[in-house]
């Protein structure tokens, strides 16, 4: 249907909401407005693409979606719900039309009688949508917060979006479309950008939503990485109506408990590893009588071959005091490698955070699964306190931490 077809049949359009569940009570804590017409066959169709197409006149969405806004308000209030209610909205048709903003918000000010507050209200756009002054795009959106009502950024890590843009404009929640994932599995390098995108919204503060989960895997991995809540077919549908609060909550429960399982079992693997591997150098380093560091690494590297492929000592500030040895590939072959001494390696990630902690607990320290630089494959990094100013590392290989179970991620 085309724009002008949609605009004559107003009256067949009409809202859908998805529910948006909450992992802190396993139970639906909110519902997407969404956009849907009744062609002549009764099949019902989404107005997407209506919405998104910018060749459309900003007064035709704008007729429509105040449309659908006042039928889902009468619907919210008639349902004596206490949950949010998020509204789509066009970036850039807010910041073009002044009218339309104090429109939207006198009509949700006029439904606060009959219940809907406007801290229940959540207003949902897209960052990369807009490309206009950003500054008055954010001037806007604290305008609109000022009323209590909350700003969620939709599709972040997609398209052109940018997590410095997305900062300036303080939203209270990032939408995060897990759409990407494939299969049954997560790629390494989707992990690292769900993490990423995990620690930049806890550092400034706004609540993580996972969208498009359509599977157990997806659930996971919103799981994993903080999600707060989390919307998608495998949990719900969008209906014309609303669900009751509980539609989920075993479903959640249950799943919740078999993750919360693996993830025990999981850091119980590390743990246990770590430990074994950090008596098992306890042992080694006691019975070395080598007064030269090349030498205790030499013999380290005969004695772990079956652990690590690189073997080196730094002191405390990060300045490497021992040659690399580094192992051939599929060989017990070790090759020493001087060029490294002197290097400083306190620039890395957690470096020095990791030699505080050794210093503190007295323990070795295993770190995260990274891709390292010179073999491009996804290595852990094994650390072990020598004495209070030398300390071992070993690289560990994929292929190790690939045939034991609960060291690969």
């Amino acid at each position: 249907m085309d724009a002008l077809e949609i605009l004559m049949n107003k009256d067949k359009v009409v809202p859908y909401f998805q529910p948006i569940l909450s992992a802190t009570e396993q139970s639906v804590s909110g519902y997407e407005v969404l956009g849907r017409i009744h062609n002549d066959d009764g099949e019902v169709i989404s107005l997407g693409d209506f919405f998104n197409n910018e060749s459309i006149p900003d007064e035709y969405v704008i007729e429509i979606d105040e449309h659908i806004q006042d039928m889902a308000f009468n619907y919210y209030c008639q349902a004596k719900q206490n949950v949010n209610l998020f509204i789509n909205c066009n970036s850039t048709i807010l910041m073009n039309n002044q009218d339309y903003i104090e429109r939207l918000l006198n009509r949700i000010k006029s439904y606060e009688t009959r219940g809907l507050l406007l801290e229940k209200t959540v207003l949902e756009i897209r960052e990369h949508d807009y490309l206009g002054d950003l500054s008055q795009l954010g001037h806007l959106l604290m305008y609109i917060k000022s009323f209590g009502i909350r700003v969620a950024i939709d599709d972040v890590g997609k398209g052109g979006s940018n997590l410095d843009r997305i900062a300036q404009l303080e939203p209270d929640i990032l939408k995060v479309d897990l759409n990407f994932i494939k299969g049954a599995s997560i790629s390494q390098a989707h992990r690292d950008v769900l993490y990423s995108l995990s620690t930049f919204a806890r550092k400034m503060g706004a609540t993580l939503l996972f969208e498009g989960i359509g599977d157990l895997t997806k659930l996971n991995a919103a799981w994993r990485n903080g999600g707060r809540y989390y919307q998608g077919f495998y949990l719900a549908k969008p209906a014309p109506q609303f669900i009751t609060k509980s539609h989920c909550k075993e479903k959640l429960k249950s799943e919740f408990q078999q993750f919360i399982t693996h993830e025990r079992n999981h850091l119980s693997n590390q743990y246990n590893f770590t430990e074994q591997l950090h008596n098992r150098l306890e042992q080694i380093i006691k019975k070395d009588k080598t007064t030269s560091l090349d030498e205790l690494i030499k013999g380290l590297a005969t004695n772990l071959t079956d652990v690590c492929f690189r073997l080196y000592i730094c002191d405390q500030f990060g300045f490497q005091r021992s040659s690399n040895y580094v192992k051939n590939n599929n060989s017990s072959h070790w090759q020493k490698q001087e060029e490294y001494l002197g290097k400083n390696w306190s620039w890395r990630p957690y470096f020095l955070e990791t030699i505080v902690r050794m210093q503190y607990e007295k323990r070795g320290v295993l770190s995260d699964l990274y891709s390292d630089i010179e073999t491009n494959e996804f290595i852990r990094t094994f650390s072990y306190p020598i004495n209070e100013e030398l300390y071992l590392f070993l690289d560990i290989p994929y292929a190790f931490l690939f045939e034991r179970k609960g060291l690969l991620f």
